[in-house]
Protein backbone atom coordinates (compact mmCIF):
# COMPACT_ATOMS: atom_id res chain seq x y z
CA UNK A 1 0.00 0.00 0.00
CA UNK A 2 1.19 3.53 -0.43
CA UNK A 3 1.65 6.29 2.17
CA UNK A 4 -1.39 9.34 1.79
CA UNK A 5 -1.06 10.22 5.82
CA UNK A 6 0.89 9.94 8.88
CA UNK A 7 -0.44 10.78 12.21
CA UNK A 8 2.40 9.11 15.14
CA UNK A 9 2.24 5.76 14.27
CA UNK A 10 -0.72 5.47 12.07
CA UNK A 11 -1.70 5.86 8.58
CA UNK A 12 -3.80 6.06 5.80
CA UNK A 13 -2.72 4.05 3.53
CA UNK A 14 -4.01 3.08 -0.38
CA UNK A 15 -3.61 0.26 -2.43
CA UNK A 16 -5.87 0.26 -6.01
CA UNK A 17 -8.54 2.56 -4.92
CA UNK A 18 -9.04 0.57 -1.46
CA UNK A 19 -8.14 3.02 1.64
CA UNK A 20 -7.48 1.69 5.28
CA UNK A 21 -5.79 2.36 8.42
CA UNK A 22 -2.17 1.02 8.97
CA UNK A 23 -0.18 0.95 11.73
CA UNK A 24 3.21 1.61 11.78
CA UNK A 25 4.33 0.77 14.85
CA UNK A 26 6.71 -2.26 13.69
CA UNK A 27 8.48 0.10 11.47
CA UNK A 28 9.22 2.91 13.74
CA UNK A 29 12.97 2.40 13.56
CA UNK A 30 12.32 2.53 9.53
CA UNK A 31 12.14 6.37 8.07
CA UNK A 32 8.69 6.52 6.80
CA UNK A 33 7.26 9.54 4.18
CA UNK A 34 4.17 10.17 2.44
CA UNK A 35 4.30 8.44 -0.76
CA UNK A 36 6.17 5.11 0.58
CA UNK A 37 5.01 1.89 0.16
CA UNK A 38 4.89 -0.50 2.42
CA UNK A 39 3.37 -4.38 3.06
CA UNK A 40 0.63 -4.76 5.11
CA UNK A 41 -0.86 -7.76 6.94
CA UNK A 42 -3.64 -7.07 9.24
CA UNK A 43 -3.42 -3.60 9.75
CA UNK A 44 0.35 -3.67 10.43
CA UNK A 45 2.55 -2.13 8.25
CA UNK A 46 5.63 -5.00 8.11
CA UNK A 47 7.91 -3.78 5.87
CA UNK A 48 8.62 -0.88 3.73
CA UNK A 49 8.95 -1.68 -0.10
CA UNK A 50 10.09 0.11 -3.19
CA UNK A 51 7.50 1.21 -5.79
CA UNK A 52 8.71 -1.60 -8.29
CA UNK A 53 8.47 -4.05 -5.47
CA UNK A 54 4.97 -3.40 -4.93
CA UNK A 55 3.98 -3.56 -8.25
CA UNK A 56 5.72 -6.78 -8.75
CA UNK A 57 3.77 -7.69 -5.89
CA UNK A 58 0.86 -7.10 -7.17
CA UNK A 59 1.27 -8.57 -10.70
CA UNK A 60 2.40 -12.25 -8.67
CA UNK A 61 -0.51 -11.50 -6.65
CA UNK A 62 -2.79 -10.96 -10.18
CA UNK A 63 -1.51 -14.20 -11.74
CA UNK A 64 -2.08 -16.37 -8.95
CA UNK A 65 -5.41 -15.09 -8.75
CA UNK A 66 -6.05 -15.44 -12.92
CA UNK A 67 -4.39 -19.35 -12.55
CA UNK A 68 -6.92 -20.44 -9.51
CA UNK A 69 -10.55 -20.51 -10.86
CA UNK A 70 -11.77 -20.88 -6.96
CA UNK A 71 -9.54 -17.40 -6.45
CA UNK A 72 -11.00 -15.57 -8.74
CA UNK A 73 -13.98 -13.06 -7.99
CA UNK A 74 -12.70 -13.77 -3.97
Amino acid sequence: MQILEIDGYNARCTARGVMREVSLFMLQDEPIALGDFVMVHVGYALQKMSEQEARSTWELLDEMLASDPDLQGA
